[in-house]
């Protein structure tokens, strides 16, 4: 199984060509969202523990953020694989695909391999830096304002560490992202029975439009927290 998952990362072609022969099997694909799910689910605690932190400063309870954002980030995991298959399969439905939504799921699932390389660079990077953020001082009183609560976010976001993990972050989710898609595009085509023309286009423009998304966001938040 080891080589056939360096296939998958290295030849994807060759390699949905030869697992969409075969019998239909959702347990790895399950397997390899499963481990993208742990650990998103560990990153989501060490970056809850900056909240939680910021509220027990002001006598608030932190287990419930923690506890929040743990199950959030494993359930997103799976939720993203389902989102994900959804739009390819609608868009390859335009190109008059043939395979099934489970033969979709396997190979979308199978491709998320990359992806979960990237969550655990990234959990890796959450290691070095999150500790070395400085957090603002809130109070229960501070709170009640908004104004300071809008200047303490201010001065987190726009923290040298904080900028630092944001931008570090946001390449290496792009970059692996990227690879997903590159194995998504011939799962996709061995499993709805497309061209590879075909087959970017279903994927290539929703992952483009993601992207731009991510960008945006991440730019325009920066830029209105530096006014």
């Amino acid at each position: 199984m080891a080589s056939q998952l360096i296939d998958l990362l290295i030849n994807p072609d060759a390699f949905f060509q030869k697992r969409m022969a075969e019998k239909e099997n959702l347990v790895i694909p399950a397997l390899i969202i499963l481990a993208g799910a742990i650990i998103g689910a560990a990153s989501g605690y060490l970056t809850s523990t900056l909240t939680s932190q910021m509220i027990g400063e002001a006598g608030f309870g932190t287990g419930f953020v923690v506890f929040i954002s743990v199950i959030g980030a494993f359930i997103g995991v799976f939720v993203y694989w389902a989102i994900a298959t959804g739009i390819f399969y609608l868009i390859s439905m335009l190109f008059e695909g043939k395979g099934s939504f489970s033969r979709s799921l396997e190979a979308t699932g199978y491709g998320f391999l990359p992806l979960v390389f990237g969550y655990l660079v990234t959990f890796a990077v959450a290691l070095v830096y999150i500790p070395r953020i400085t957090l603002p001082q809130l109070s229960q009183e501070s709170l009640k304002d908004p104004q300071a609560v809008l200047n303490a976010t201010k001065i987190f976001m726009t923290d040298p560490t904080v900028v630092q993990f944001t931008r570090i972050t946001m390449v290496v989710s792009i970059l692996f992202l990227l690879w997903s898609t590159y194995c998504w595009i011939h799962g996709m085509k061995h499993a709805r029975q497309m061209t590879l023309k075909n087959a970017t286009i279903c994927v290539g423009v929703p992952v483009f439009l993601y992207i731009l998304y991510i960008l945006a966001v991440i730019l325009l938040s920066t830029a209105l927290f530096q006014m």
